[in-house]
C-alpha cells in the first residue's frame, strides 16, 4: 500500500464515532508504519539494526527495527548516584497558570467556518498540583553555577539514571535535571495543552520565575544563567513545549531534545499570530525567521500518531510534521540530528532507552561552561 492510500485509509478509520453504543470510548487503531524512504521525506542514512547515530554527526538517520536498551539506560556498578529532590507545586500559588481543565469524556468540535480551529466549550477553571523532581549529580562542585536540563511530563527516572552513567564517564557535563510534571489533562482545553502547545514564551517564563527559584532554594544549587548551559526536553506535546521554550526565549535556552514532537495544529485557544499552532514551525516560522542559536535533536516513530481527533485539517500527522521540521532546520543551517525510528510508536519507551544516552551526548557535545567536576570533554561546534 503506498503512502497516499495509507493516509486515506487512516482518515476513513478516524472519522468513526468517538464512542461506542454503550458509551465506552473507542480505541483508535495504530497507524500503519510509514516508509522512511517515501516521496517527500528527507534523505536519511539507514543505520545497521541496533545502531544509533554517533554524537559527533549531524543530519538525518534511520534506526531500528529492533531496540536494545543502551547500557547507560540501566544502573551500572560503582557509578555514583545523584541526589533526587521531590516537591509539589500548587496552582493556587501560580501567577501564570492558575489552572484549567476540560470535562471528562469531552473533547471539542471543528469550527464549521474553519476546520483548522477546534471549538472547546467544556473547559473551565480548575485547581491542580504538579510534582517536580530535581536530580543533582554527585560530581557537581559546590558553588558552581550548574548547567541544567528542564524536562516535561516528569518525573523522569530514566533521565536521572542515564545522567548518572554519562556524568560518571565524563561524557556530558555534571548537570542538574529538573523534571516537571504537567498540570493535568491533554490537548485542547486542558492545563497540559495550555502549558505545552501554546506558541509563546509563557511556559519558559513560568519555569524561570516560579520553578527555578524553588529548585535553587530547596535543592541548594546555583543554576547557570547562560542559555548555552540550559537545555529543554520532552515527548509529544512536551517536546513541542521544549522547542517553544527555546524558540521564544533563546535568551534562556539553546538546546532542545524532542521525542515524537507534536509539531501539529494543537494550540488552544487559537492565536492570530500562529493560527496553525506548532505546525507553524515548519510551515513558516523557521524558514521566515533569522536562524536562532538553537541546537536540536529530534525523533519520530514510523507508527507515530496520525490525525488522532476530529480535525481533518491536514495538519495532524506527527511523522510528516517531524520530517518537515528536519527539512526546515536543514534549509536554515541549524545544528540538528533527526532520527526516524522503525517499528516505533508514539513516545516509544524502547526507542528512548536505546537513544537517550547518545542523544544527550550529541546535545551537549559543544558545551564550554563552568568547569565542574565530572564535566566531559568539550568539542568545537561543526
Amino acid at each position: 500500500m503506498n503512502g497516499r492510500r495509507r493516509v486515506v485509509l487512516w482518515a476513513a478509520l478516524s472519522i468513526v464515532a468517538v464512542r461506542q453504543a454503550d458509551g465506552a470510548p473507542l480505541k483508535r487503531p495504530t497507524p500503519s508504519a510509514r516508509d522512511p524512504h517515501a516521496a517527500g521525506y528527507v534523505e536519511a542514512k539507514e543505520l545497521a539494526d541496533g545502531a544509533v547515530p554517533p554524537a559527533d554527526t549531524e543530519g538525518n538517520f534511520i534506526i531500528g527495527p529492533t531496540d536494545k536498551a543502551a547500557l547507560e539506560a540501566g544502573d551500572q556498578p560503582r557509578v555514583p548516584h545523584g541526589m533526587v529532590f521531590n516537591f509539589t507545586m500548587n496552582s493556587a500559588n501560580s501567577k501564570l497558570y492558575p489552572g484549567i481543565a476540560r470535562d471528562a469524556d469531552t473533547f471539542g468540535t471543528p469550527d464549521p467556518k474553519d476546520p483548522a480551529k477546534l471549538v472547546v466549550t467544556t473547559s473551565h477553571a480548575a485547581p491542580y498540583t504538579r510534582k517536580v523532581a530535581v536530580y543533582v549529580p554527585k560530581q557537581l562542585a559546590k558553588g558552581v553555577e550548574a548547567p541544567f536540563i528542564v524536562g516535561a511530563d516528569g518525573p523522569d527516572q530514566l533521565l536521572f539514571t542515564v545522567l548518572d552513567n554519562l556524568i560518571a564517564k565524563r561524557k556530558v557535563p555534571a548537570m542538574v535535571a529538573i523534571s516537571i510534571g504537567n498540570g493535568g489533562g491533554d490537548a485542547q482545553g486542558s492545563e497540559r495543552g495550555l502549558e505545552y502547545d501554546t506558541m509563546s514564551g509563557k511556559y519558559a517564563e513560568f519555569v524561570e520565575t516560579e520553578v527555578l527559584p524553588m529548585v535553587e532554594a530547596q535543592c541548594h544549587v546555583k543554576l547557570t544563567k547562560d542559555p548555552n548551559g540550559r537545555a529543554t526536553m520532552g515527548c509529544s506535546s512536551g517536546a513541542a513545549c521544549a522547542m517553544i521554550m527555546a524558540w521564544y526565549r533563546p535568551d534562556l535556552y539553546h538546546r532542545v531534545l524532542s521525542y515524537s514532537g507534536t509539531y501539529v495544529n494543537q494550540q488552544w485557544p487559537p492565536s492570530d499570530e500562529t493560527p496553525h499552532g506548532a505546525w507553524e514551525f515548519h510551515e513558516h516560522l523557521i524558514a521566515e525567521s533569522p536562524a536562532k542559536p538553537i541546537r536540536i535533536w529530534l525523533e519520530v516513530g514510523d507508527k507515530d500518531l496520525l490525525n488522532p481527533n476530529s480535525m481533518h485539517d491536514g495538519m495532524h500527522d506527527w511523522v510528516i510534521a517531524n520530517e518537515n521540521m528536519a527539512k526546515s532546520l536543514a534549509a536554515k543551517g541549524y545544528h540538528y540530528q533527526f532520527v526516524f525510528a522503525k517499528n516505533a510508536t508514539h513516545c516509544d519507551r524502547s526507542v528512548k532507552e536505546k537513544t537517550l544516552p547518545e542523544a544527550l551526548q550529541w546535545l551537549w557535545k559543544d558545551y564550554r561552561g563552568a568547569k565542574a567536576r565530572g564535566a566531559g570533554e568539550t568539542r568545537s561546534r561543526k
